[in-house]
């Protein structure tokens, strides 16, 4: 689904980040990035993402090139992706239910639509008693569930998401993992970028290594022979 061919970034203050990025991310699959710290994995996600231009190289979408789409088709692929970040980016102005509804209005959902999506997206997430809370008010674990609820409200096919364990103790990095797990299942390519290796190879997914801007992947366990 999402194919990136001959990737590269380079930043003027920092030179190259990434030098020769091929990678292919089939619709459902669940896939995991990790790298040691200012390796990249932030910037790749953010040029899937369409936020940050890459310096060359070929971005395609369902066999479409979308490396130089305009900002209006940019919408409409954004409108496809859901997006969760570590720092959840929430609007501390407005409560639970509408932090969630937002992506919702921005698409131009029907109003009449947005109520019933909204409260499914916060029961798949367990957080169906808090749509009137005030973020601040949430524990960090609670927050980060917000997020990936309104990364999903809008049933999206592509999830991005960014160490969005990085600031969560062990347990709950597994209940967040075991939503994502959830939504790979029912078709949604997943990347997530995490540091914690030894949380991520626990699930016997696809690992893929980011270090001195080129990838290489780990085996799986089932992939791994036993004498």
């Amino acid at each position: 689904m999402i194919r990136l061919q001959n990737i590269a970034k380079r930043y003027p203050s920092s030179g190259e980040v990434l030098a020769q990025i091929n990678l292919n991310i089939p619709r459902g699959e669940l896939s995991f990035l990790t790298g040691p710290s200012g390796s990249g994995k932030s910037t790749l996600l953010k040029i899937i993402a369409l936020i940050t231009p890459p310096t060359r190289g070929q971005l395609y979408f369902d066999d479409q090139n979308i490396t130089r789409i305009s900002r209006q088709h940019i919408s409409q692929y954004r409108s496809k992706m859901g997006l969760v970040f570590q720092d959840h980016r929430l609007l501390n102005d407005r409560n639970v239910f509408d932090n969630i509804a937002l992506p919702l209005r921005i698409n131009g959902f029907a109003h009449r639509e947005i109520p019933g999506r909204v409260r499914a997206a916060l029961d798949k997430v367990g957080l169906l008693h808090k749509e009137k809370s005030a973020p601040i008010s949430l524990s960090g674990g609670e927050q980060q569930r917000v997020g990936i609820a309104r990364a999903i409200v809008h049933k999206p096919i592509l999830l991005l998401a960014d160490e969005p364990t990085g600031n969560l103790d062990p347990e709950l990095s597994s209940d967040i993992m075991s939503l994502f797990l959830q939504f790979s299942q029912v078709g949604v390519a997943t990347l997530i970028a995490s540091h914690d290796v030894d949380l991520i190879q626990r699930y016997n997914k696809r690992i893929i290594t980011l270090t001195d801007g080129y990838l290489s992947e780990l085996p799986r366990q089932s992939d791994v022979g036993v004498n």
